[in-house]
């Protein structure tokens, strides 16, 4: 037993499951898997080495895994709609670097969303690959509204004439019009990728318009509001297939993670039944009632609400950053993230925002009456930042609340 071999390593784990199940987690980028993915991914698919794909592996004694990426690839295709699908990125990260890597060249230009207003590190940020390696312009949401302005987007696309352009983000907190990122790409003669990461539970249950009859390129990963392992996901137009197969294996992976796979196969069966359907809407109304109790408390949301799983705080007015925020009330038990807010006059490293979200939360079994209490205790927390005694009594009341919910309440 793990217990008795390496305790050090059990007692941390033992740590983590109690710290899990006695803090509200509002990181919209976080959930928590099913029993089934969890105990697929734990299973012995992880000693068998894959490289290459179905009936082309590099490795003998495949039969099985070949049976399990197929099931996997048909299923994404089902679920979303798609003409293609590759299960085997790692992540998101990797699935956006394959798409760059199939269609484009050092120096190409990229037209992304600029990461304030609510991009991904991978739409073109200077410090990542994609932006060492290619010409990234950025558009911006509105600054009085914080909505995307699509006009302004097309001036921006007809000016630069980028190779491609990237929609989808990590912290934009309404709908996304597909289809007039579709038309503007048209228009400027660039391919159109559609980063789905957070919201592509969302769109399987028809809560946000799907990309894909639009896009040449869908990324997502498969751990967010889609429930299942870490991991990414690809799905392209046929015409695409074999350039974007050919970048992942051998372009830039390796062996893919073959319990991880089996381990998409069971979400994506979960996410077609009418229980995900269910708890998807339920992440949504617990995140519109969450942002709205807090807007009665005073605070400033980006675009004044949300039509998804998350919305970001501009702290300003309550004169703490998203780094003090964050930190505060991780400290009682409600676990955040800082986050940058549109045109943010301070550093990713502090940031003037938090980002919440309901995925982790509505997994657990938490509904709308429990988002008025959640609101409250951020309200009180930040209030009462300098009131131990009073920070105090509400560590005690989210550790006894949140105890009462399972991670696992099926």
């Amino acid at each position: 037993m793990m217990k008795k071999f390496d305790p050090e390593i059990y007692n941390i784990l033992r740590k983590e499951i109690e710290r899990q199940r006695n803090t509200i987690d509002l990181i919209p980028s976080e959930n928590i898997v099913s029993k089934n993915v969890l105990k697929i991914v734990g299973s012995i698919f992880t000693n068998k080495y894959a490289e290459g794909y179905p009936n082309k592996r590099y490795y003998g004694g495949c039969e099985y895994v070949d049976m399990v990426e197929r099931i996997a690839v048909e299923r994404a295709c089902k679920l979303f709609n798609s003409e293609h699908a590759n299960v085997q990125p790692h992540s998101g990260s990797q699935a956006n670097m394959a798409v760059y890597f199939s269609v484009l060249k050092p120096g190409d230009k990229i037209l992304a969303m600029d990461i304030g207003s609510g991009g991904h590190l991978t739409h073109g940020v200077k410090v990542n690959f994609s932006g060492m390696l290619y010409n990234a312009i950025f558009y911006s949401v509105d600054r009085d509204t914080g909505l995307l302005n699509y006009e302004n987007i097309r001036k921006i696309a007809n000016r630069e004439k980028p190779k491609i352009i990237v929609c989808g983000s990590s912290s934009y907190s309404r709908i996304i019009d597909f289809e007039k990122f579709y038309q503007i790409a048209k228009e400027v003669n660039a391919y159109l990728l559609a980063d789905i990461a957070h919201i592509a539970g969302l769109i399987v249950a028809n809560l946000h318009p799907s990309p894909v009859k639009y896009a040449e390129f869908v990324t997502s990963t498969t751990h967010k509001t889609l429930r299942g392992p870490r991991g990414g996901l690809i799905l392209c137009k046929k015409d695409f297939k074999e350039k974007i197969d050919s970048m992942i294996i051998p372009g830039i992976q390796g062996g893919p993670l073959v319990h991880v796979i089996a381990g998409k196969a069971v979400a994506f069966k979960e996410a077609m039944t009418k229980k995900f359907i269910k708890y998807q809407n339920q992440i949504v109304e617990n995140c519109k009632v969450l942002c709205d109790e807090l807007k009665k408390r005073g605070y400033k949301i980006i675009s004044d609400g949300t039509d998804n799983h998350l919305f970001v705080v501009d702290l300003r007015n309550k004169n703490i950053t998203g780094l003090e925020g964050q930190k505060l009330l991780e400290n009682v038990g409600i676990i955040t993230n800082k986050n940058l807010i549109p045109f943010d006059p301070l550093p990713p490293s502090i940031t003037s925002g938090i980002r919440i979200g309901t995925p982790c939360i509505t997994s657990r079994g938490m509904k709308k009456s429990d988002m008025v209490k959640i609101a409250e205790w951020i309200d009180e927390t930040i209030k009462n930042r300098e009131k131990e005694n009073i920070l105090k009594d509400i560590r005690k009341k989210v550790r006894r609340f949140a105890s009462e919910f399972p991670i696992y309440p099926e």
